[in-house]
Formats: C-alpha cells, sequence, structure tokens
C-alpha cells in the first residue's frame, strides 16, 4: 500500500476550507476534518469537501459509551466519513461496538482508526494521568486492544511506527500526525518525524497541518512533503 498525504483542515470554516483543497495539488486525495471545523460547520463540510471527490478522515476523536458512539459512526458514515477516530482508551465495548457499525454502513464502510496516546503526550503528562507505564509499552498495549477488538487501524506517532509494524505486521492501517518537513518546527507536537522517515517505518498515511497551511505557498509545500514522501 502505497503511503498517502491527509492534509489537515485546520481553518475556521468551509470557505477556508474548500479554498486550501482548490490551492493544493490535484493528487492530494485526503483531507482531515478534525474537532474545529467540524464543530463551526458540522456536517455540511464533510459533503462540501466530498463533493470536490476527496475522501474524509473525520478525526473526531470518539470517546463515549458504546451506545453513543455506535450512532455517532453510522451518522458520520451517512454524511460522507471515510476514516473516523475513536480513542482506544475508550475500551474493548466501545471500540467493538465502533467497528461493528462501521461494518453494517453500506458497500464501502469508513475504516475506524483508534487513537492510542496523543502526539502532544510524552512520559510525563503520562505520569500527571496517574499511567505508570513506560509510554512505547502504553501505546503498544492500546493498539492490542483496539485491533482486537476489529478496528482497522491505529492513529500513532511516528516514532512508534516500526515497534508496531513489528508486532502487529502488514494489516493495520497507520496514521502518523506529527509530520514536520525537514527543517521544521515541531510546535506542540513533542512526537515528530519527517515524511520520509515515517514513510521508511511502515506508515500508511501522514497527516500534515501548519506545514503545509502556514506556508508562504501551500501548493509548494504540500509538493514538497510529496517529493519528501517518496525521496
Amino acid at each position: 500500500m502505497k503511503a498517502e498525504l491527509i492534509v489537515a483542515l485546520d481553518v475556521a470554516g468551509t470557505r477556508e476550507a474548500l479554498a486550501v483543497v482548490d490551492r493544493l495539488p490535484k493528487e492530494i486525495g485526503w483531507y482531515k476534518i478534525g474537532l474545529e471545523l467540524y464543530s463551526a460547520e458540522g456536517p455540511s463540510v464533510v459533503q462540501a469537501v466530498k463533493s470536490r471527490g476527496k475522501n474524509i478522515f473525520l478525526d473526531l476523536k470518539l470517546h463515549d459509551i458504546p451506545r453513543t458512539v455506535e450512532r455517532a459512526v453510522r451518522a458520520a458514515a451517512r454524511h460522507g466519513a471515510d476514516m473516523l477516530t475513536a480513542h482506544a482508551s475508550g475500551g474493548r465495548a466501545m471500540l467493538k461496538a465502533a467497528a461493528e457499525a462501521a461494518r453494517s454502513c453500506g458497500r464501502v464502510p469508513p475504516r475506524i482508526i483508534a487513537v492510542t496516546a496523543l502526539t502532544s503526550l510524552d512520559q510525563q503528562d503520562l505520569r500527571d494521568l496517574g499511567i505508570g507505564r513506560g509510554l512505547p509499552e502504553h501505546v503498544s498495549s492500546l493498539a492490542e486492544l483496539a485491533l482486537q477488538s476489529g478496528v482497522a487501524g491505529l492513529v500513532c506517532s511516528p516514532q512508534e511506527v516500526v515497534s508496531l509494524r513489528s508486532r502487529f505486521g502488514p494489516q493495520p492501517v497507520l496514521v502518523t500526525p506529527g509530520i514536520r518537513p525537514a527543517g521544521g518546527e515541531a510546535g506542540d507536537q513533542k512526537r515528530v518525524a519527517t515524511p520520509a522517515a515515517a514513510v521508511k517505518a511502515g506508515a500508511n498515511f501522514l497527516v500534515v497541518g501548519r506545514p503545509i497551511l502556514e506556508a508562504p505557498d501551500p501548493a509548494a509545500a504540500a509538493r514538497a512533503v510529496l517529493r519528501e514522501m517518496t525521496s
């Protein structure tokens, strides 16, 4: 499976989102709609970006009781989500409900992607949360729980891709935020890697937002990321 770029539409509204889609290279087929944009515009922004012929990674990080998450997955599928995130820490029953709901949604159901540990967290953050095990063990244990529950893949930092591939093989879809082009700043991400390193490690999808959106020439920045991915 060739690694693909997902551009994060971390913008204020539908008009800005479509302006980004229309400005970036046509070969970019995936866009992420996260909590900020979805909260501002609701399902209509998903449908607007889909109307441009794009795939939607709906990153809402669902985390609630199983029945609520099941209904949310069905609703997201109706609106056109192609991949949808849920927190692995929501537990086995919640993850199974999400996966089963997705599989019931038509011929091409959305893929449920479980979030292990946010890329903004480090070991000290886990200690603050009362989690005593190391970050690699924490990520691996949540990944195992999620995959056993039937989800299609995982969101993980690029630094964890090699270990997850080694443990779980080629089947799970691995989506990696925390991607920073060579020489770029990490920002508020704590576990980052370059596009080339993430692809080499075995990531299927690389999520990039600010390094493209905030560049003087976003289209040129996106092409540079695509070149790094194939280097």
